[in-house]
């Protein structure tokens, strides 16, 4: 998860067209990734395949490692928590999110996020590039577990914990990428979440 996208306020006829644009070339490059490889596919052959222009390509997508990194589930799971109540546990508040907006989006996307977190797990340079978006998914949840607490972003704790969540979302897709994801996402998460708030108890 990165926090590239948003979809908090109703959008105009300008910025649609421009969602549906970034779509279009996401989708066409997840199906040349998938029929042709990650490294084989070029950028020039993603515009080919979105009807854009590369340049066009290059202004919604920094570089092609960007079409991978780049996502809406950060945003859109800052935004659910949000909504939460404020006194619900914060591990309770995830997986009721993960649960409903959240877990529906994963479904929906369910082929193209299998490609992309395989992708970004095998390939060296994605490798390296997913430890700086990991960092940006950790100061998100700081973020909001900081506003639920009214305590600060940077308290050692509230890093910790937010550094924890993120953690177990990644042993958790790796997990159900490796079982080339036969196995419910979001039943994944409510299911061994909860270990955090239980203190482990081992």
């Amino acid at each position: 998860m990165t926090t590239h996208e948003t979809s908090a306020a109703p959008l105009g006829l300008r910025e649609r067209k421009k969602r549906k644009t970034r779509e279009r070339i996401r989708h066409e490059a997840y199906r040349l990734f998938a029929a042709h490889g990650y490294e084989a596919t070029t950028v020039d052959q993603i515009a080919d395949a979105a009807e854009v222009s590369p340049s066009t390509f290059f202004r919604y997508f920094p570089s092609k490692e960007d079409v991978v990194l780049q996502d809406e589930y950060d945003p859109a799971l800052a935004e659910a928590l949000r909504a939460r109540p404020a006194d619900e546990p914060f591990v309770d508040a995830v997986i009721a999110t993960l649960k409903g907006p959240v877990g529906a989006m994963l479904q929906r996307d369910r082929e193209e996020l299998l490609l992309r977190t395989r992708i970004s797990f095998t390939d060296p340079a994605m490798r390296a590039r997913h430890v700086a978006e990991q960092q940006r998914s950790e100061n998100e949840i700081a973020a909001v577990l900081a506003e639920r607490t009214g305590r600060d972003p940077a308290d050692l704790e509230i890093k910790c914990a937010a550094a924890a969540v993120i953690a177990v979302f990644t042993t958790l897709v790796r997990h159900w990428v490796e079982g080339d994801g036969r196995e419910d996402l979001a039943e994944l998460y409510e299911r061994h979440l909860p270990l955090l708030s239980s203190g482990l108890g081992f």
